[in-house]
């Protein structure tokens, strides 16, 4: 999971296969789902002359943010010509070009490399029109494709069908790396790999799924890009618990506010959220986009938010126990921007209409604001009580809701002595 905040356009996040000599498949590939980046793409520069105009505060930031932007893409290597692929095309697909640049010369390439082999693997995972039979090894034996390159991608749209068509370059940059980034990048891969595979034709039914298939795509990876700073600095890494609770969170609050793009997925919808939930409240999950469910959808969506909720004190904890500060920052700001993200989703119909991101300056703003746990703590109690204050009382989870925001506000108060009288300092 490379993320570090949700930040612009300019930070983002048909082709054919053949294996050996094995039957060839084409498809299209719409967009990547999984929360794999440093950066992903929440923030859209500039904002709209309305909202600049009721927040002037933020367009500062977001200048500031879109220039910086502007900087890190002419900082692509370009001596040698498979790094300078890797890293013009982590800028065009991953986004997380600029959070990477952050980060320590010595593990800046294995970071790389990483977020490209897992964007190929996504789109392994990702396209509805693989037959199962050939997908689900082809998912568990990727792994192996990076080293001995068997793998061939042809055609394809748009920049993945660069990054799928020209992989040999990745390859030629895994093998330039110190064996150990080696061995972290293939073993991660092996294991997100064949957790993907458990769930090709496997519905989502219960929250255990839905909590093992959001370890599988995002807790894999962030282990695996903390694994690579431990290997590099030998520092040991957050408790396991922990990390596993930031990755549900992270992973669950994108599945949440990308409700409208999966539901609407041609050639067919990508189903992510649990029928343990849904099915309480609609025959079908589509049926959630009918004006005539909206008081279930939101009943739905609400419940959805809850959930989520469960894992903000752990991954608070956890947060605060990461040795590295620039570690520390770029999960930071994924952290605050989910939350509110998911403040904004929360009893808001636009989720299953229009589709809900948080302000392009507000985001802009947080990325500049985040740099110690007391700015973190300071953003989530602000955000928790706007939170609060959206619950309504014919909620049938208002309870649990709100014991959930008492116990985050009161992990807040105790790590910035944070008050319930100050006046926000960040919405």
């Amino acid at each position: 999971m490379f993320a570090a905040a949700s930040t612009t356009s300019a930070v983002q996040f048909q082709f054919q296969f053949r294996e050996g000599g094995g039957r060839q498949h084409s498809t299209t590939v719409r967009r990547k789902k999984h929360n794999h980046s440093l950066v992903s793409s929440s923030l859209k520069l500039p904002d709209s002359l309305p909202s600049i105009l009721r927040h002037p505060d933020e367009l500062y930031p977001m200048l500031r943010l879109k220039l910086a932007l502007k900087v890190s893409e002419k900082q692509i290597p370009a001596e040698l010509p498979h790094w300078r692929f890797c890293y013009s095309e982590l800028n065009k697909i991953d986004g997380s070009l600029f959070a990477i640049q952050q980060f320590d010369k010595d593990i800046r390439d294995p970071l790389c490399v990483y977020a490209m082999v897992l964007r190929a693997l996504d789109t392994i995972e990702d396209d509805s029109t693989i037959p199962a039979e050939d997908k689900v090894p082809l998912l568990q034996t990727f792994h192996h494709h990076i080293r001995n390159g068997n793998l061939h991608f042809l055609n394809g749209t748009k920049d993945y069908q660069v990054l799928l068509e020209k992989f040999h370059n990745v390859t030629t940059a895994f093998l330039e790396l110190d064996c150990r980034f080696q061995e972290v990048i293939e073993d991660m891969v092996m294991r997100i790999g064949v957790g993907m595979a458990k769930f090709v034709g496997k519905e989502v039914n219960t929250i255990d799924d839905y909590d093992e298939y959001c370890h599988y795509i995002t807790g894999l990876s962030m282990v695996g890009m903390l694994k690579i700073y431990s290997v590099n600095s030998g520092k040991d890494l957050a408790p396991d618990k922990l990390l596993y609770s930031m990755c549900l969170f992270f992973q669950k609050a994108d599945f949440i506010k990308d409700f409208l793009d999966d539901i609407n997925e041609m050639p067919k919808p990508r189903i992510f959220w649990p029928r343990q939930i849904w099915g309480k409240y609609v025959d079908k999950l589509e049926d959630l986009k009918d004006e005539d469910n909206s008081a279930k959808a939101l009943l739905c969506l609400n419940e959805m938010v809850t959930n989520a909720l469960t894992h903000v004190e752990d991954s608070l904890k956890g947060l605060s126990t990461l040795p590295d500060p620039t570690i520390f920052r770029a999960i930071a700001i994924i952290l605050v921007i989910d939350f509110g993200t998911l403040v904004a989703c929360y009893n808001n119909i636009q989720v299953f209409q229009s589709g809900v991101r948080l302000r392009p300056g507000l985001a802009a703003k947080i990325f500049y604001k985040i740099r110690t746990m007391f700015d973190v703590c300071e953003a989530i109690h602000d955000f928790s009580f706007t939170l609060e204050s959206k619950i309504r009382d014919n909620n049938p989870n208002d309870k649990v809701t709100r014991n959930l925001i008492d116990t985050i506000k009161k992990f807040c108060n105790k790590n910035s002595g944070t008050s319930n009288q100050r006046k926000s300092y960040i919405i």
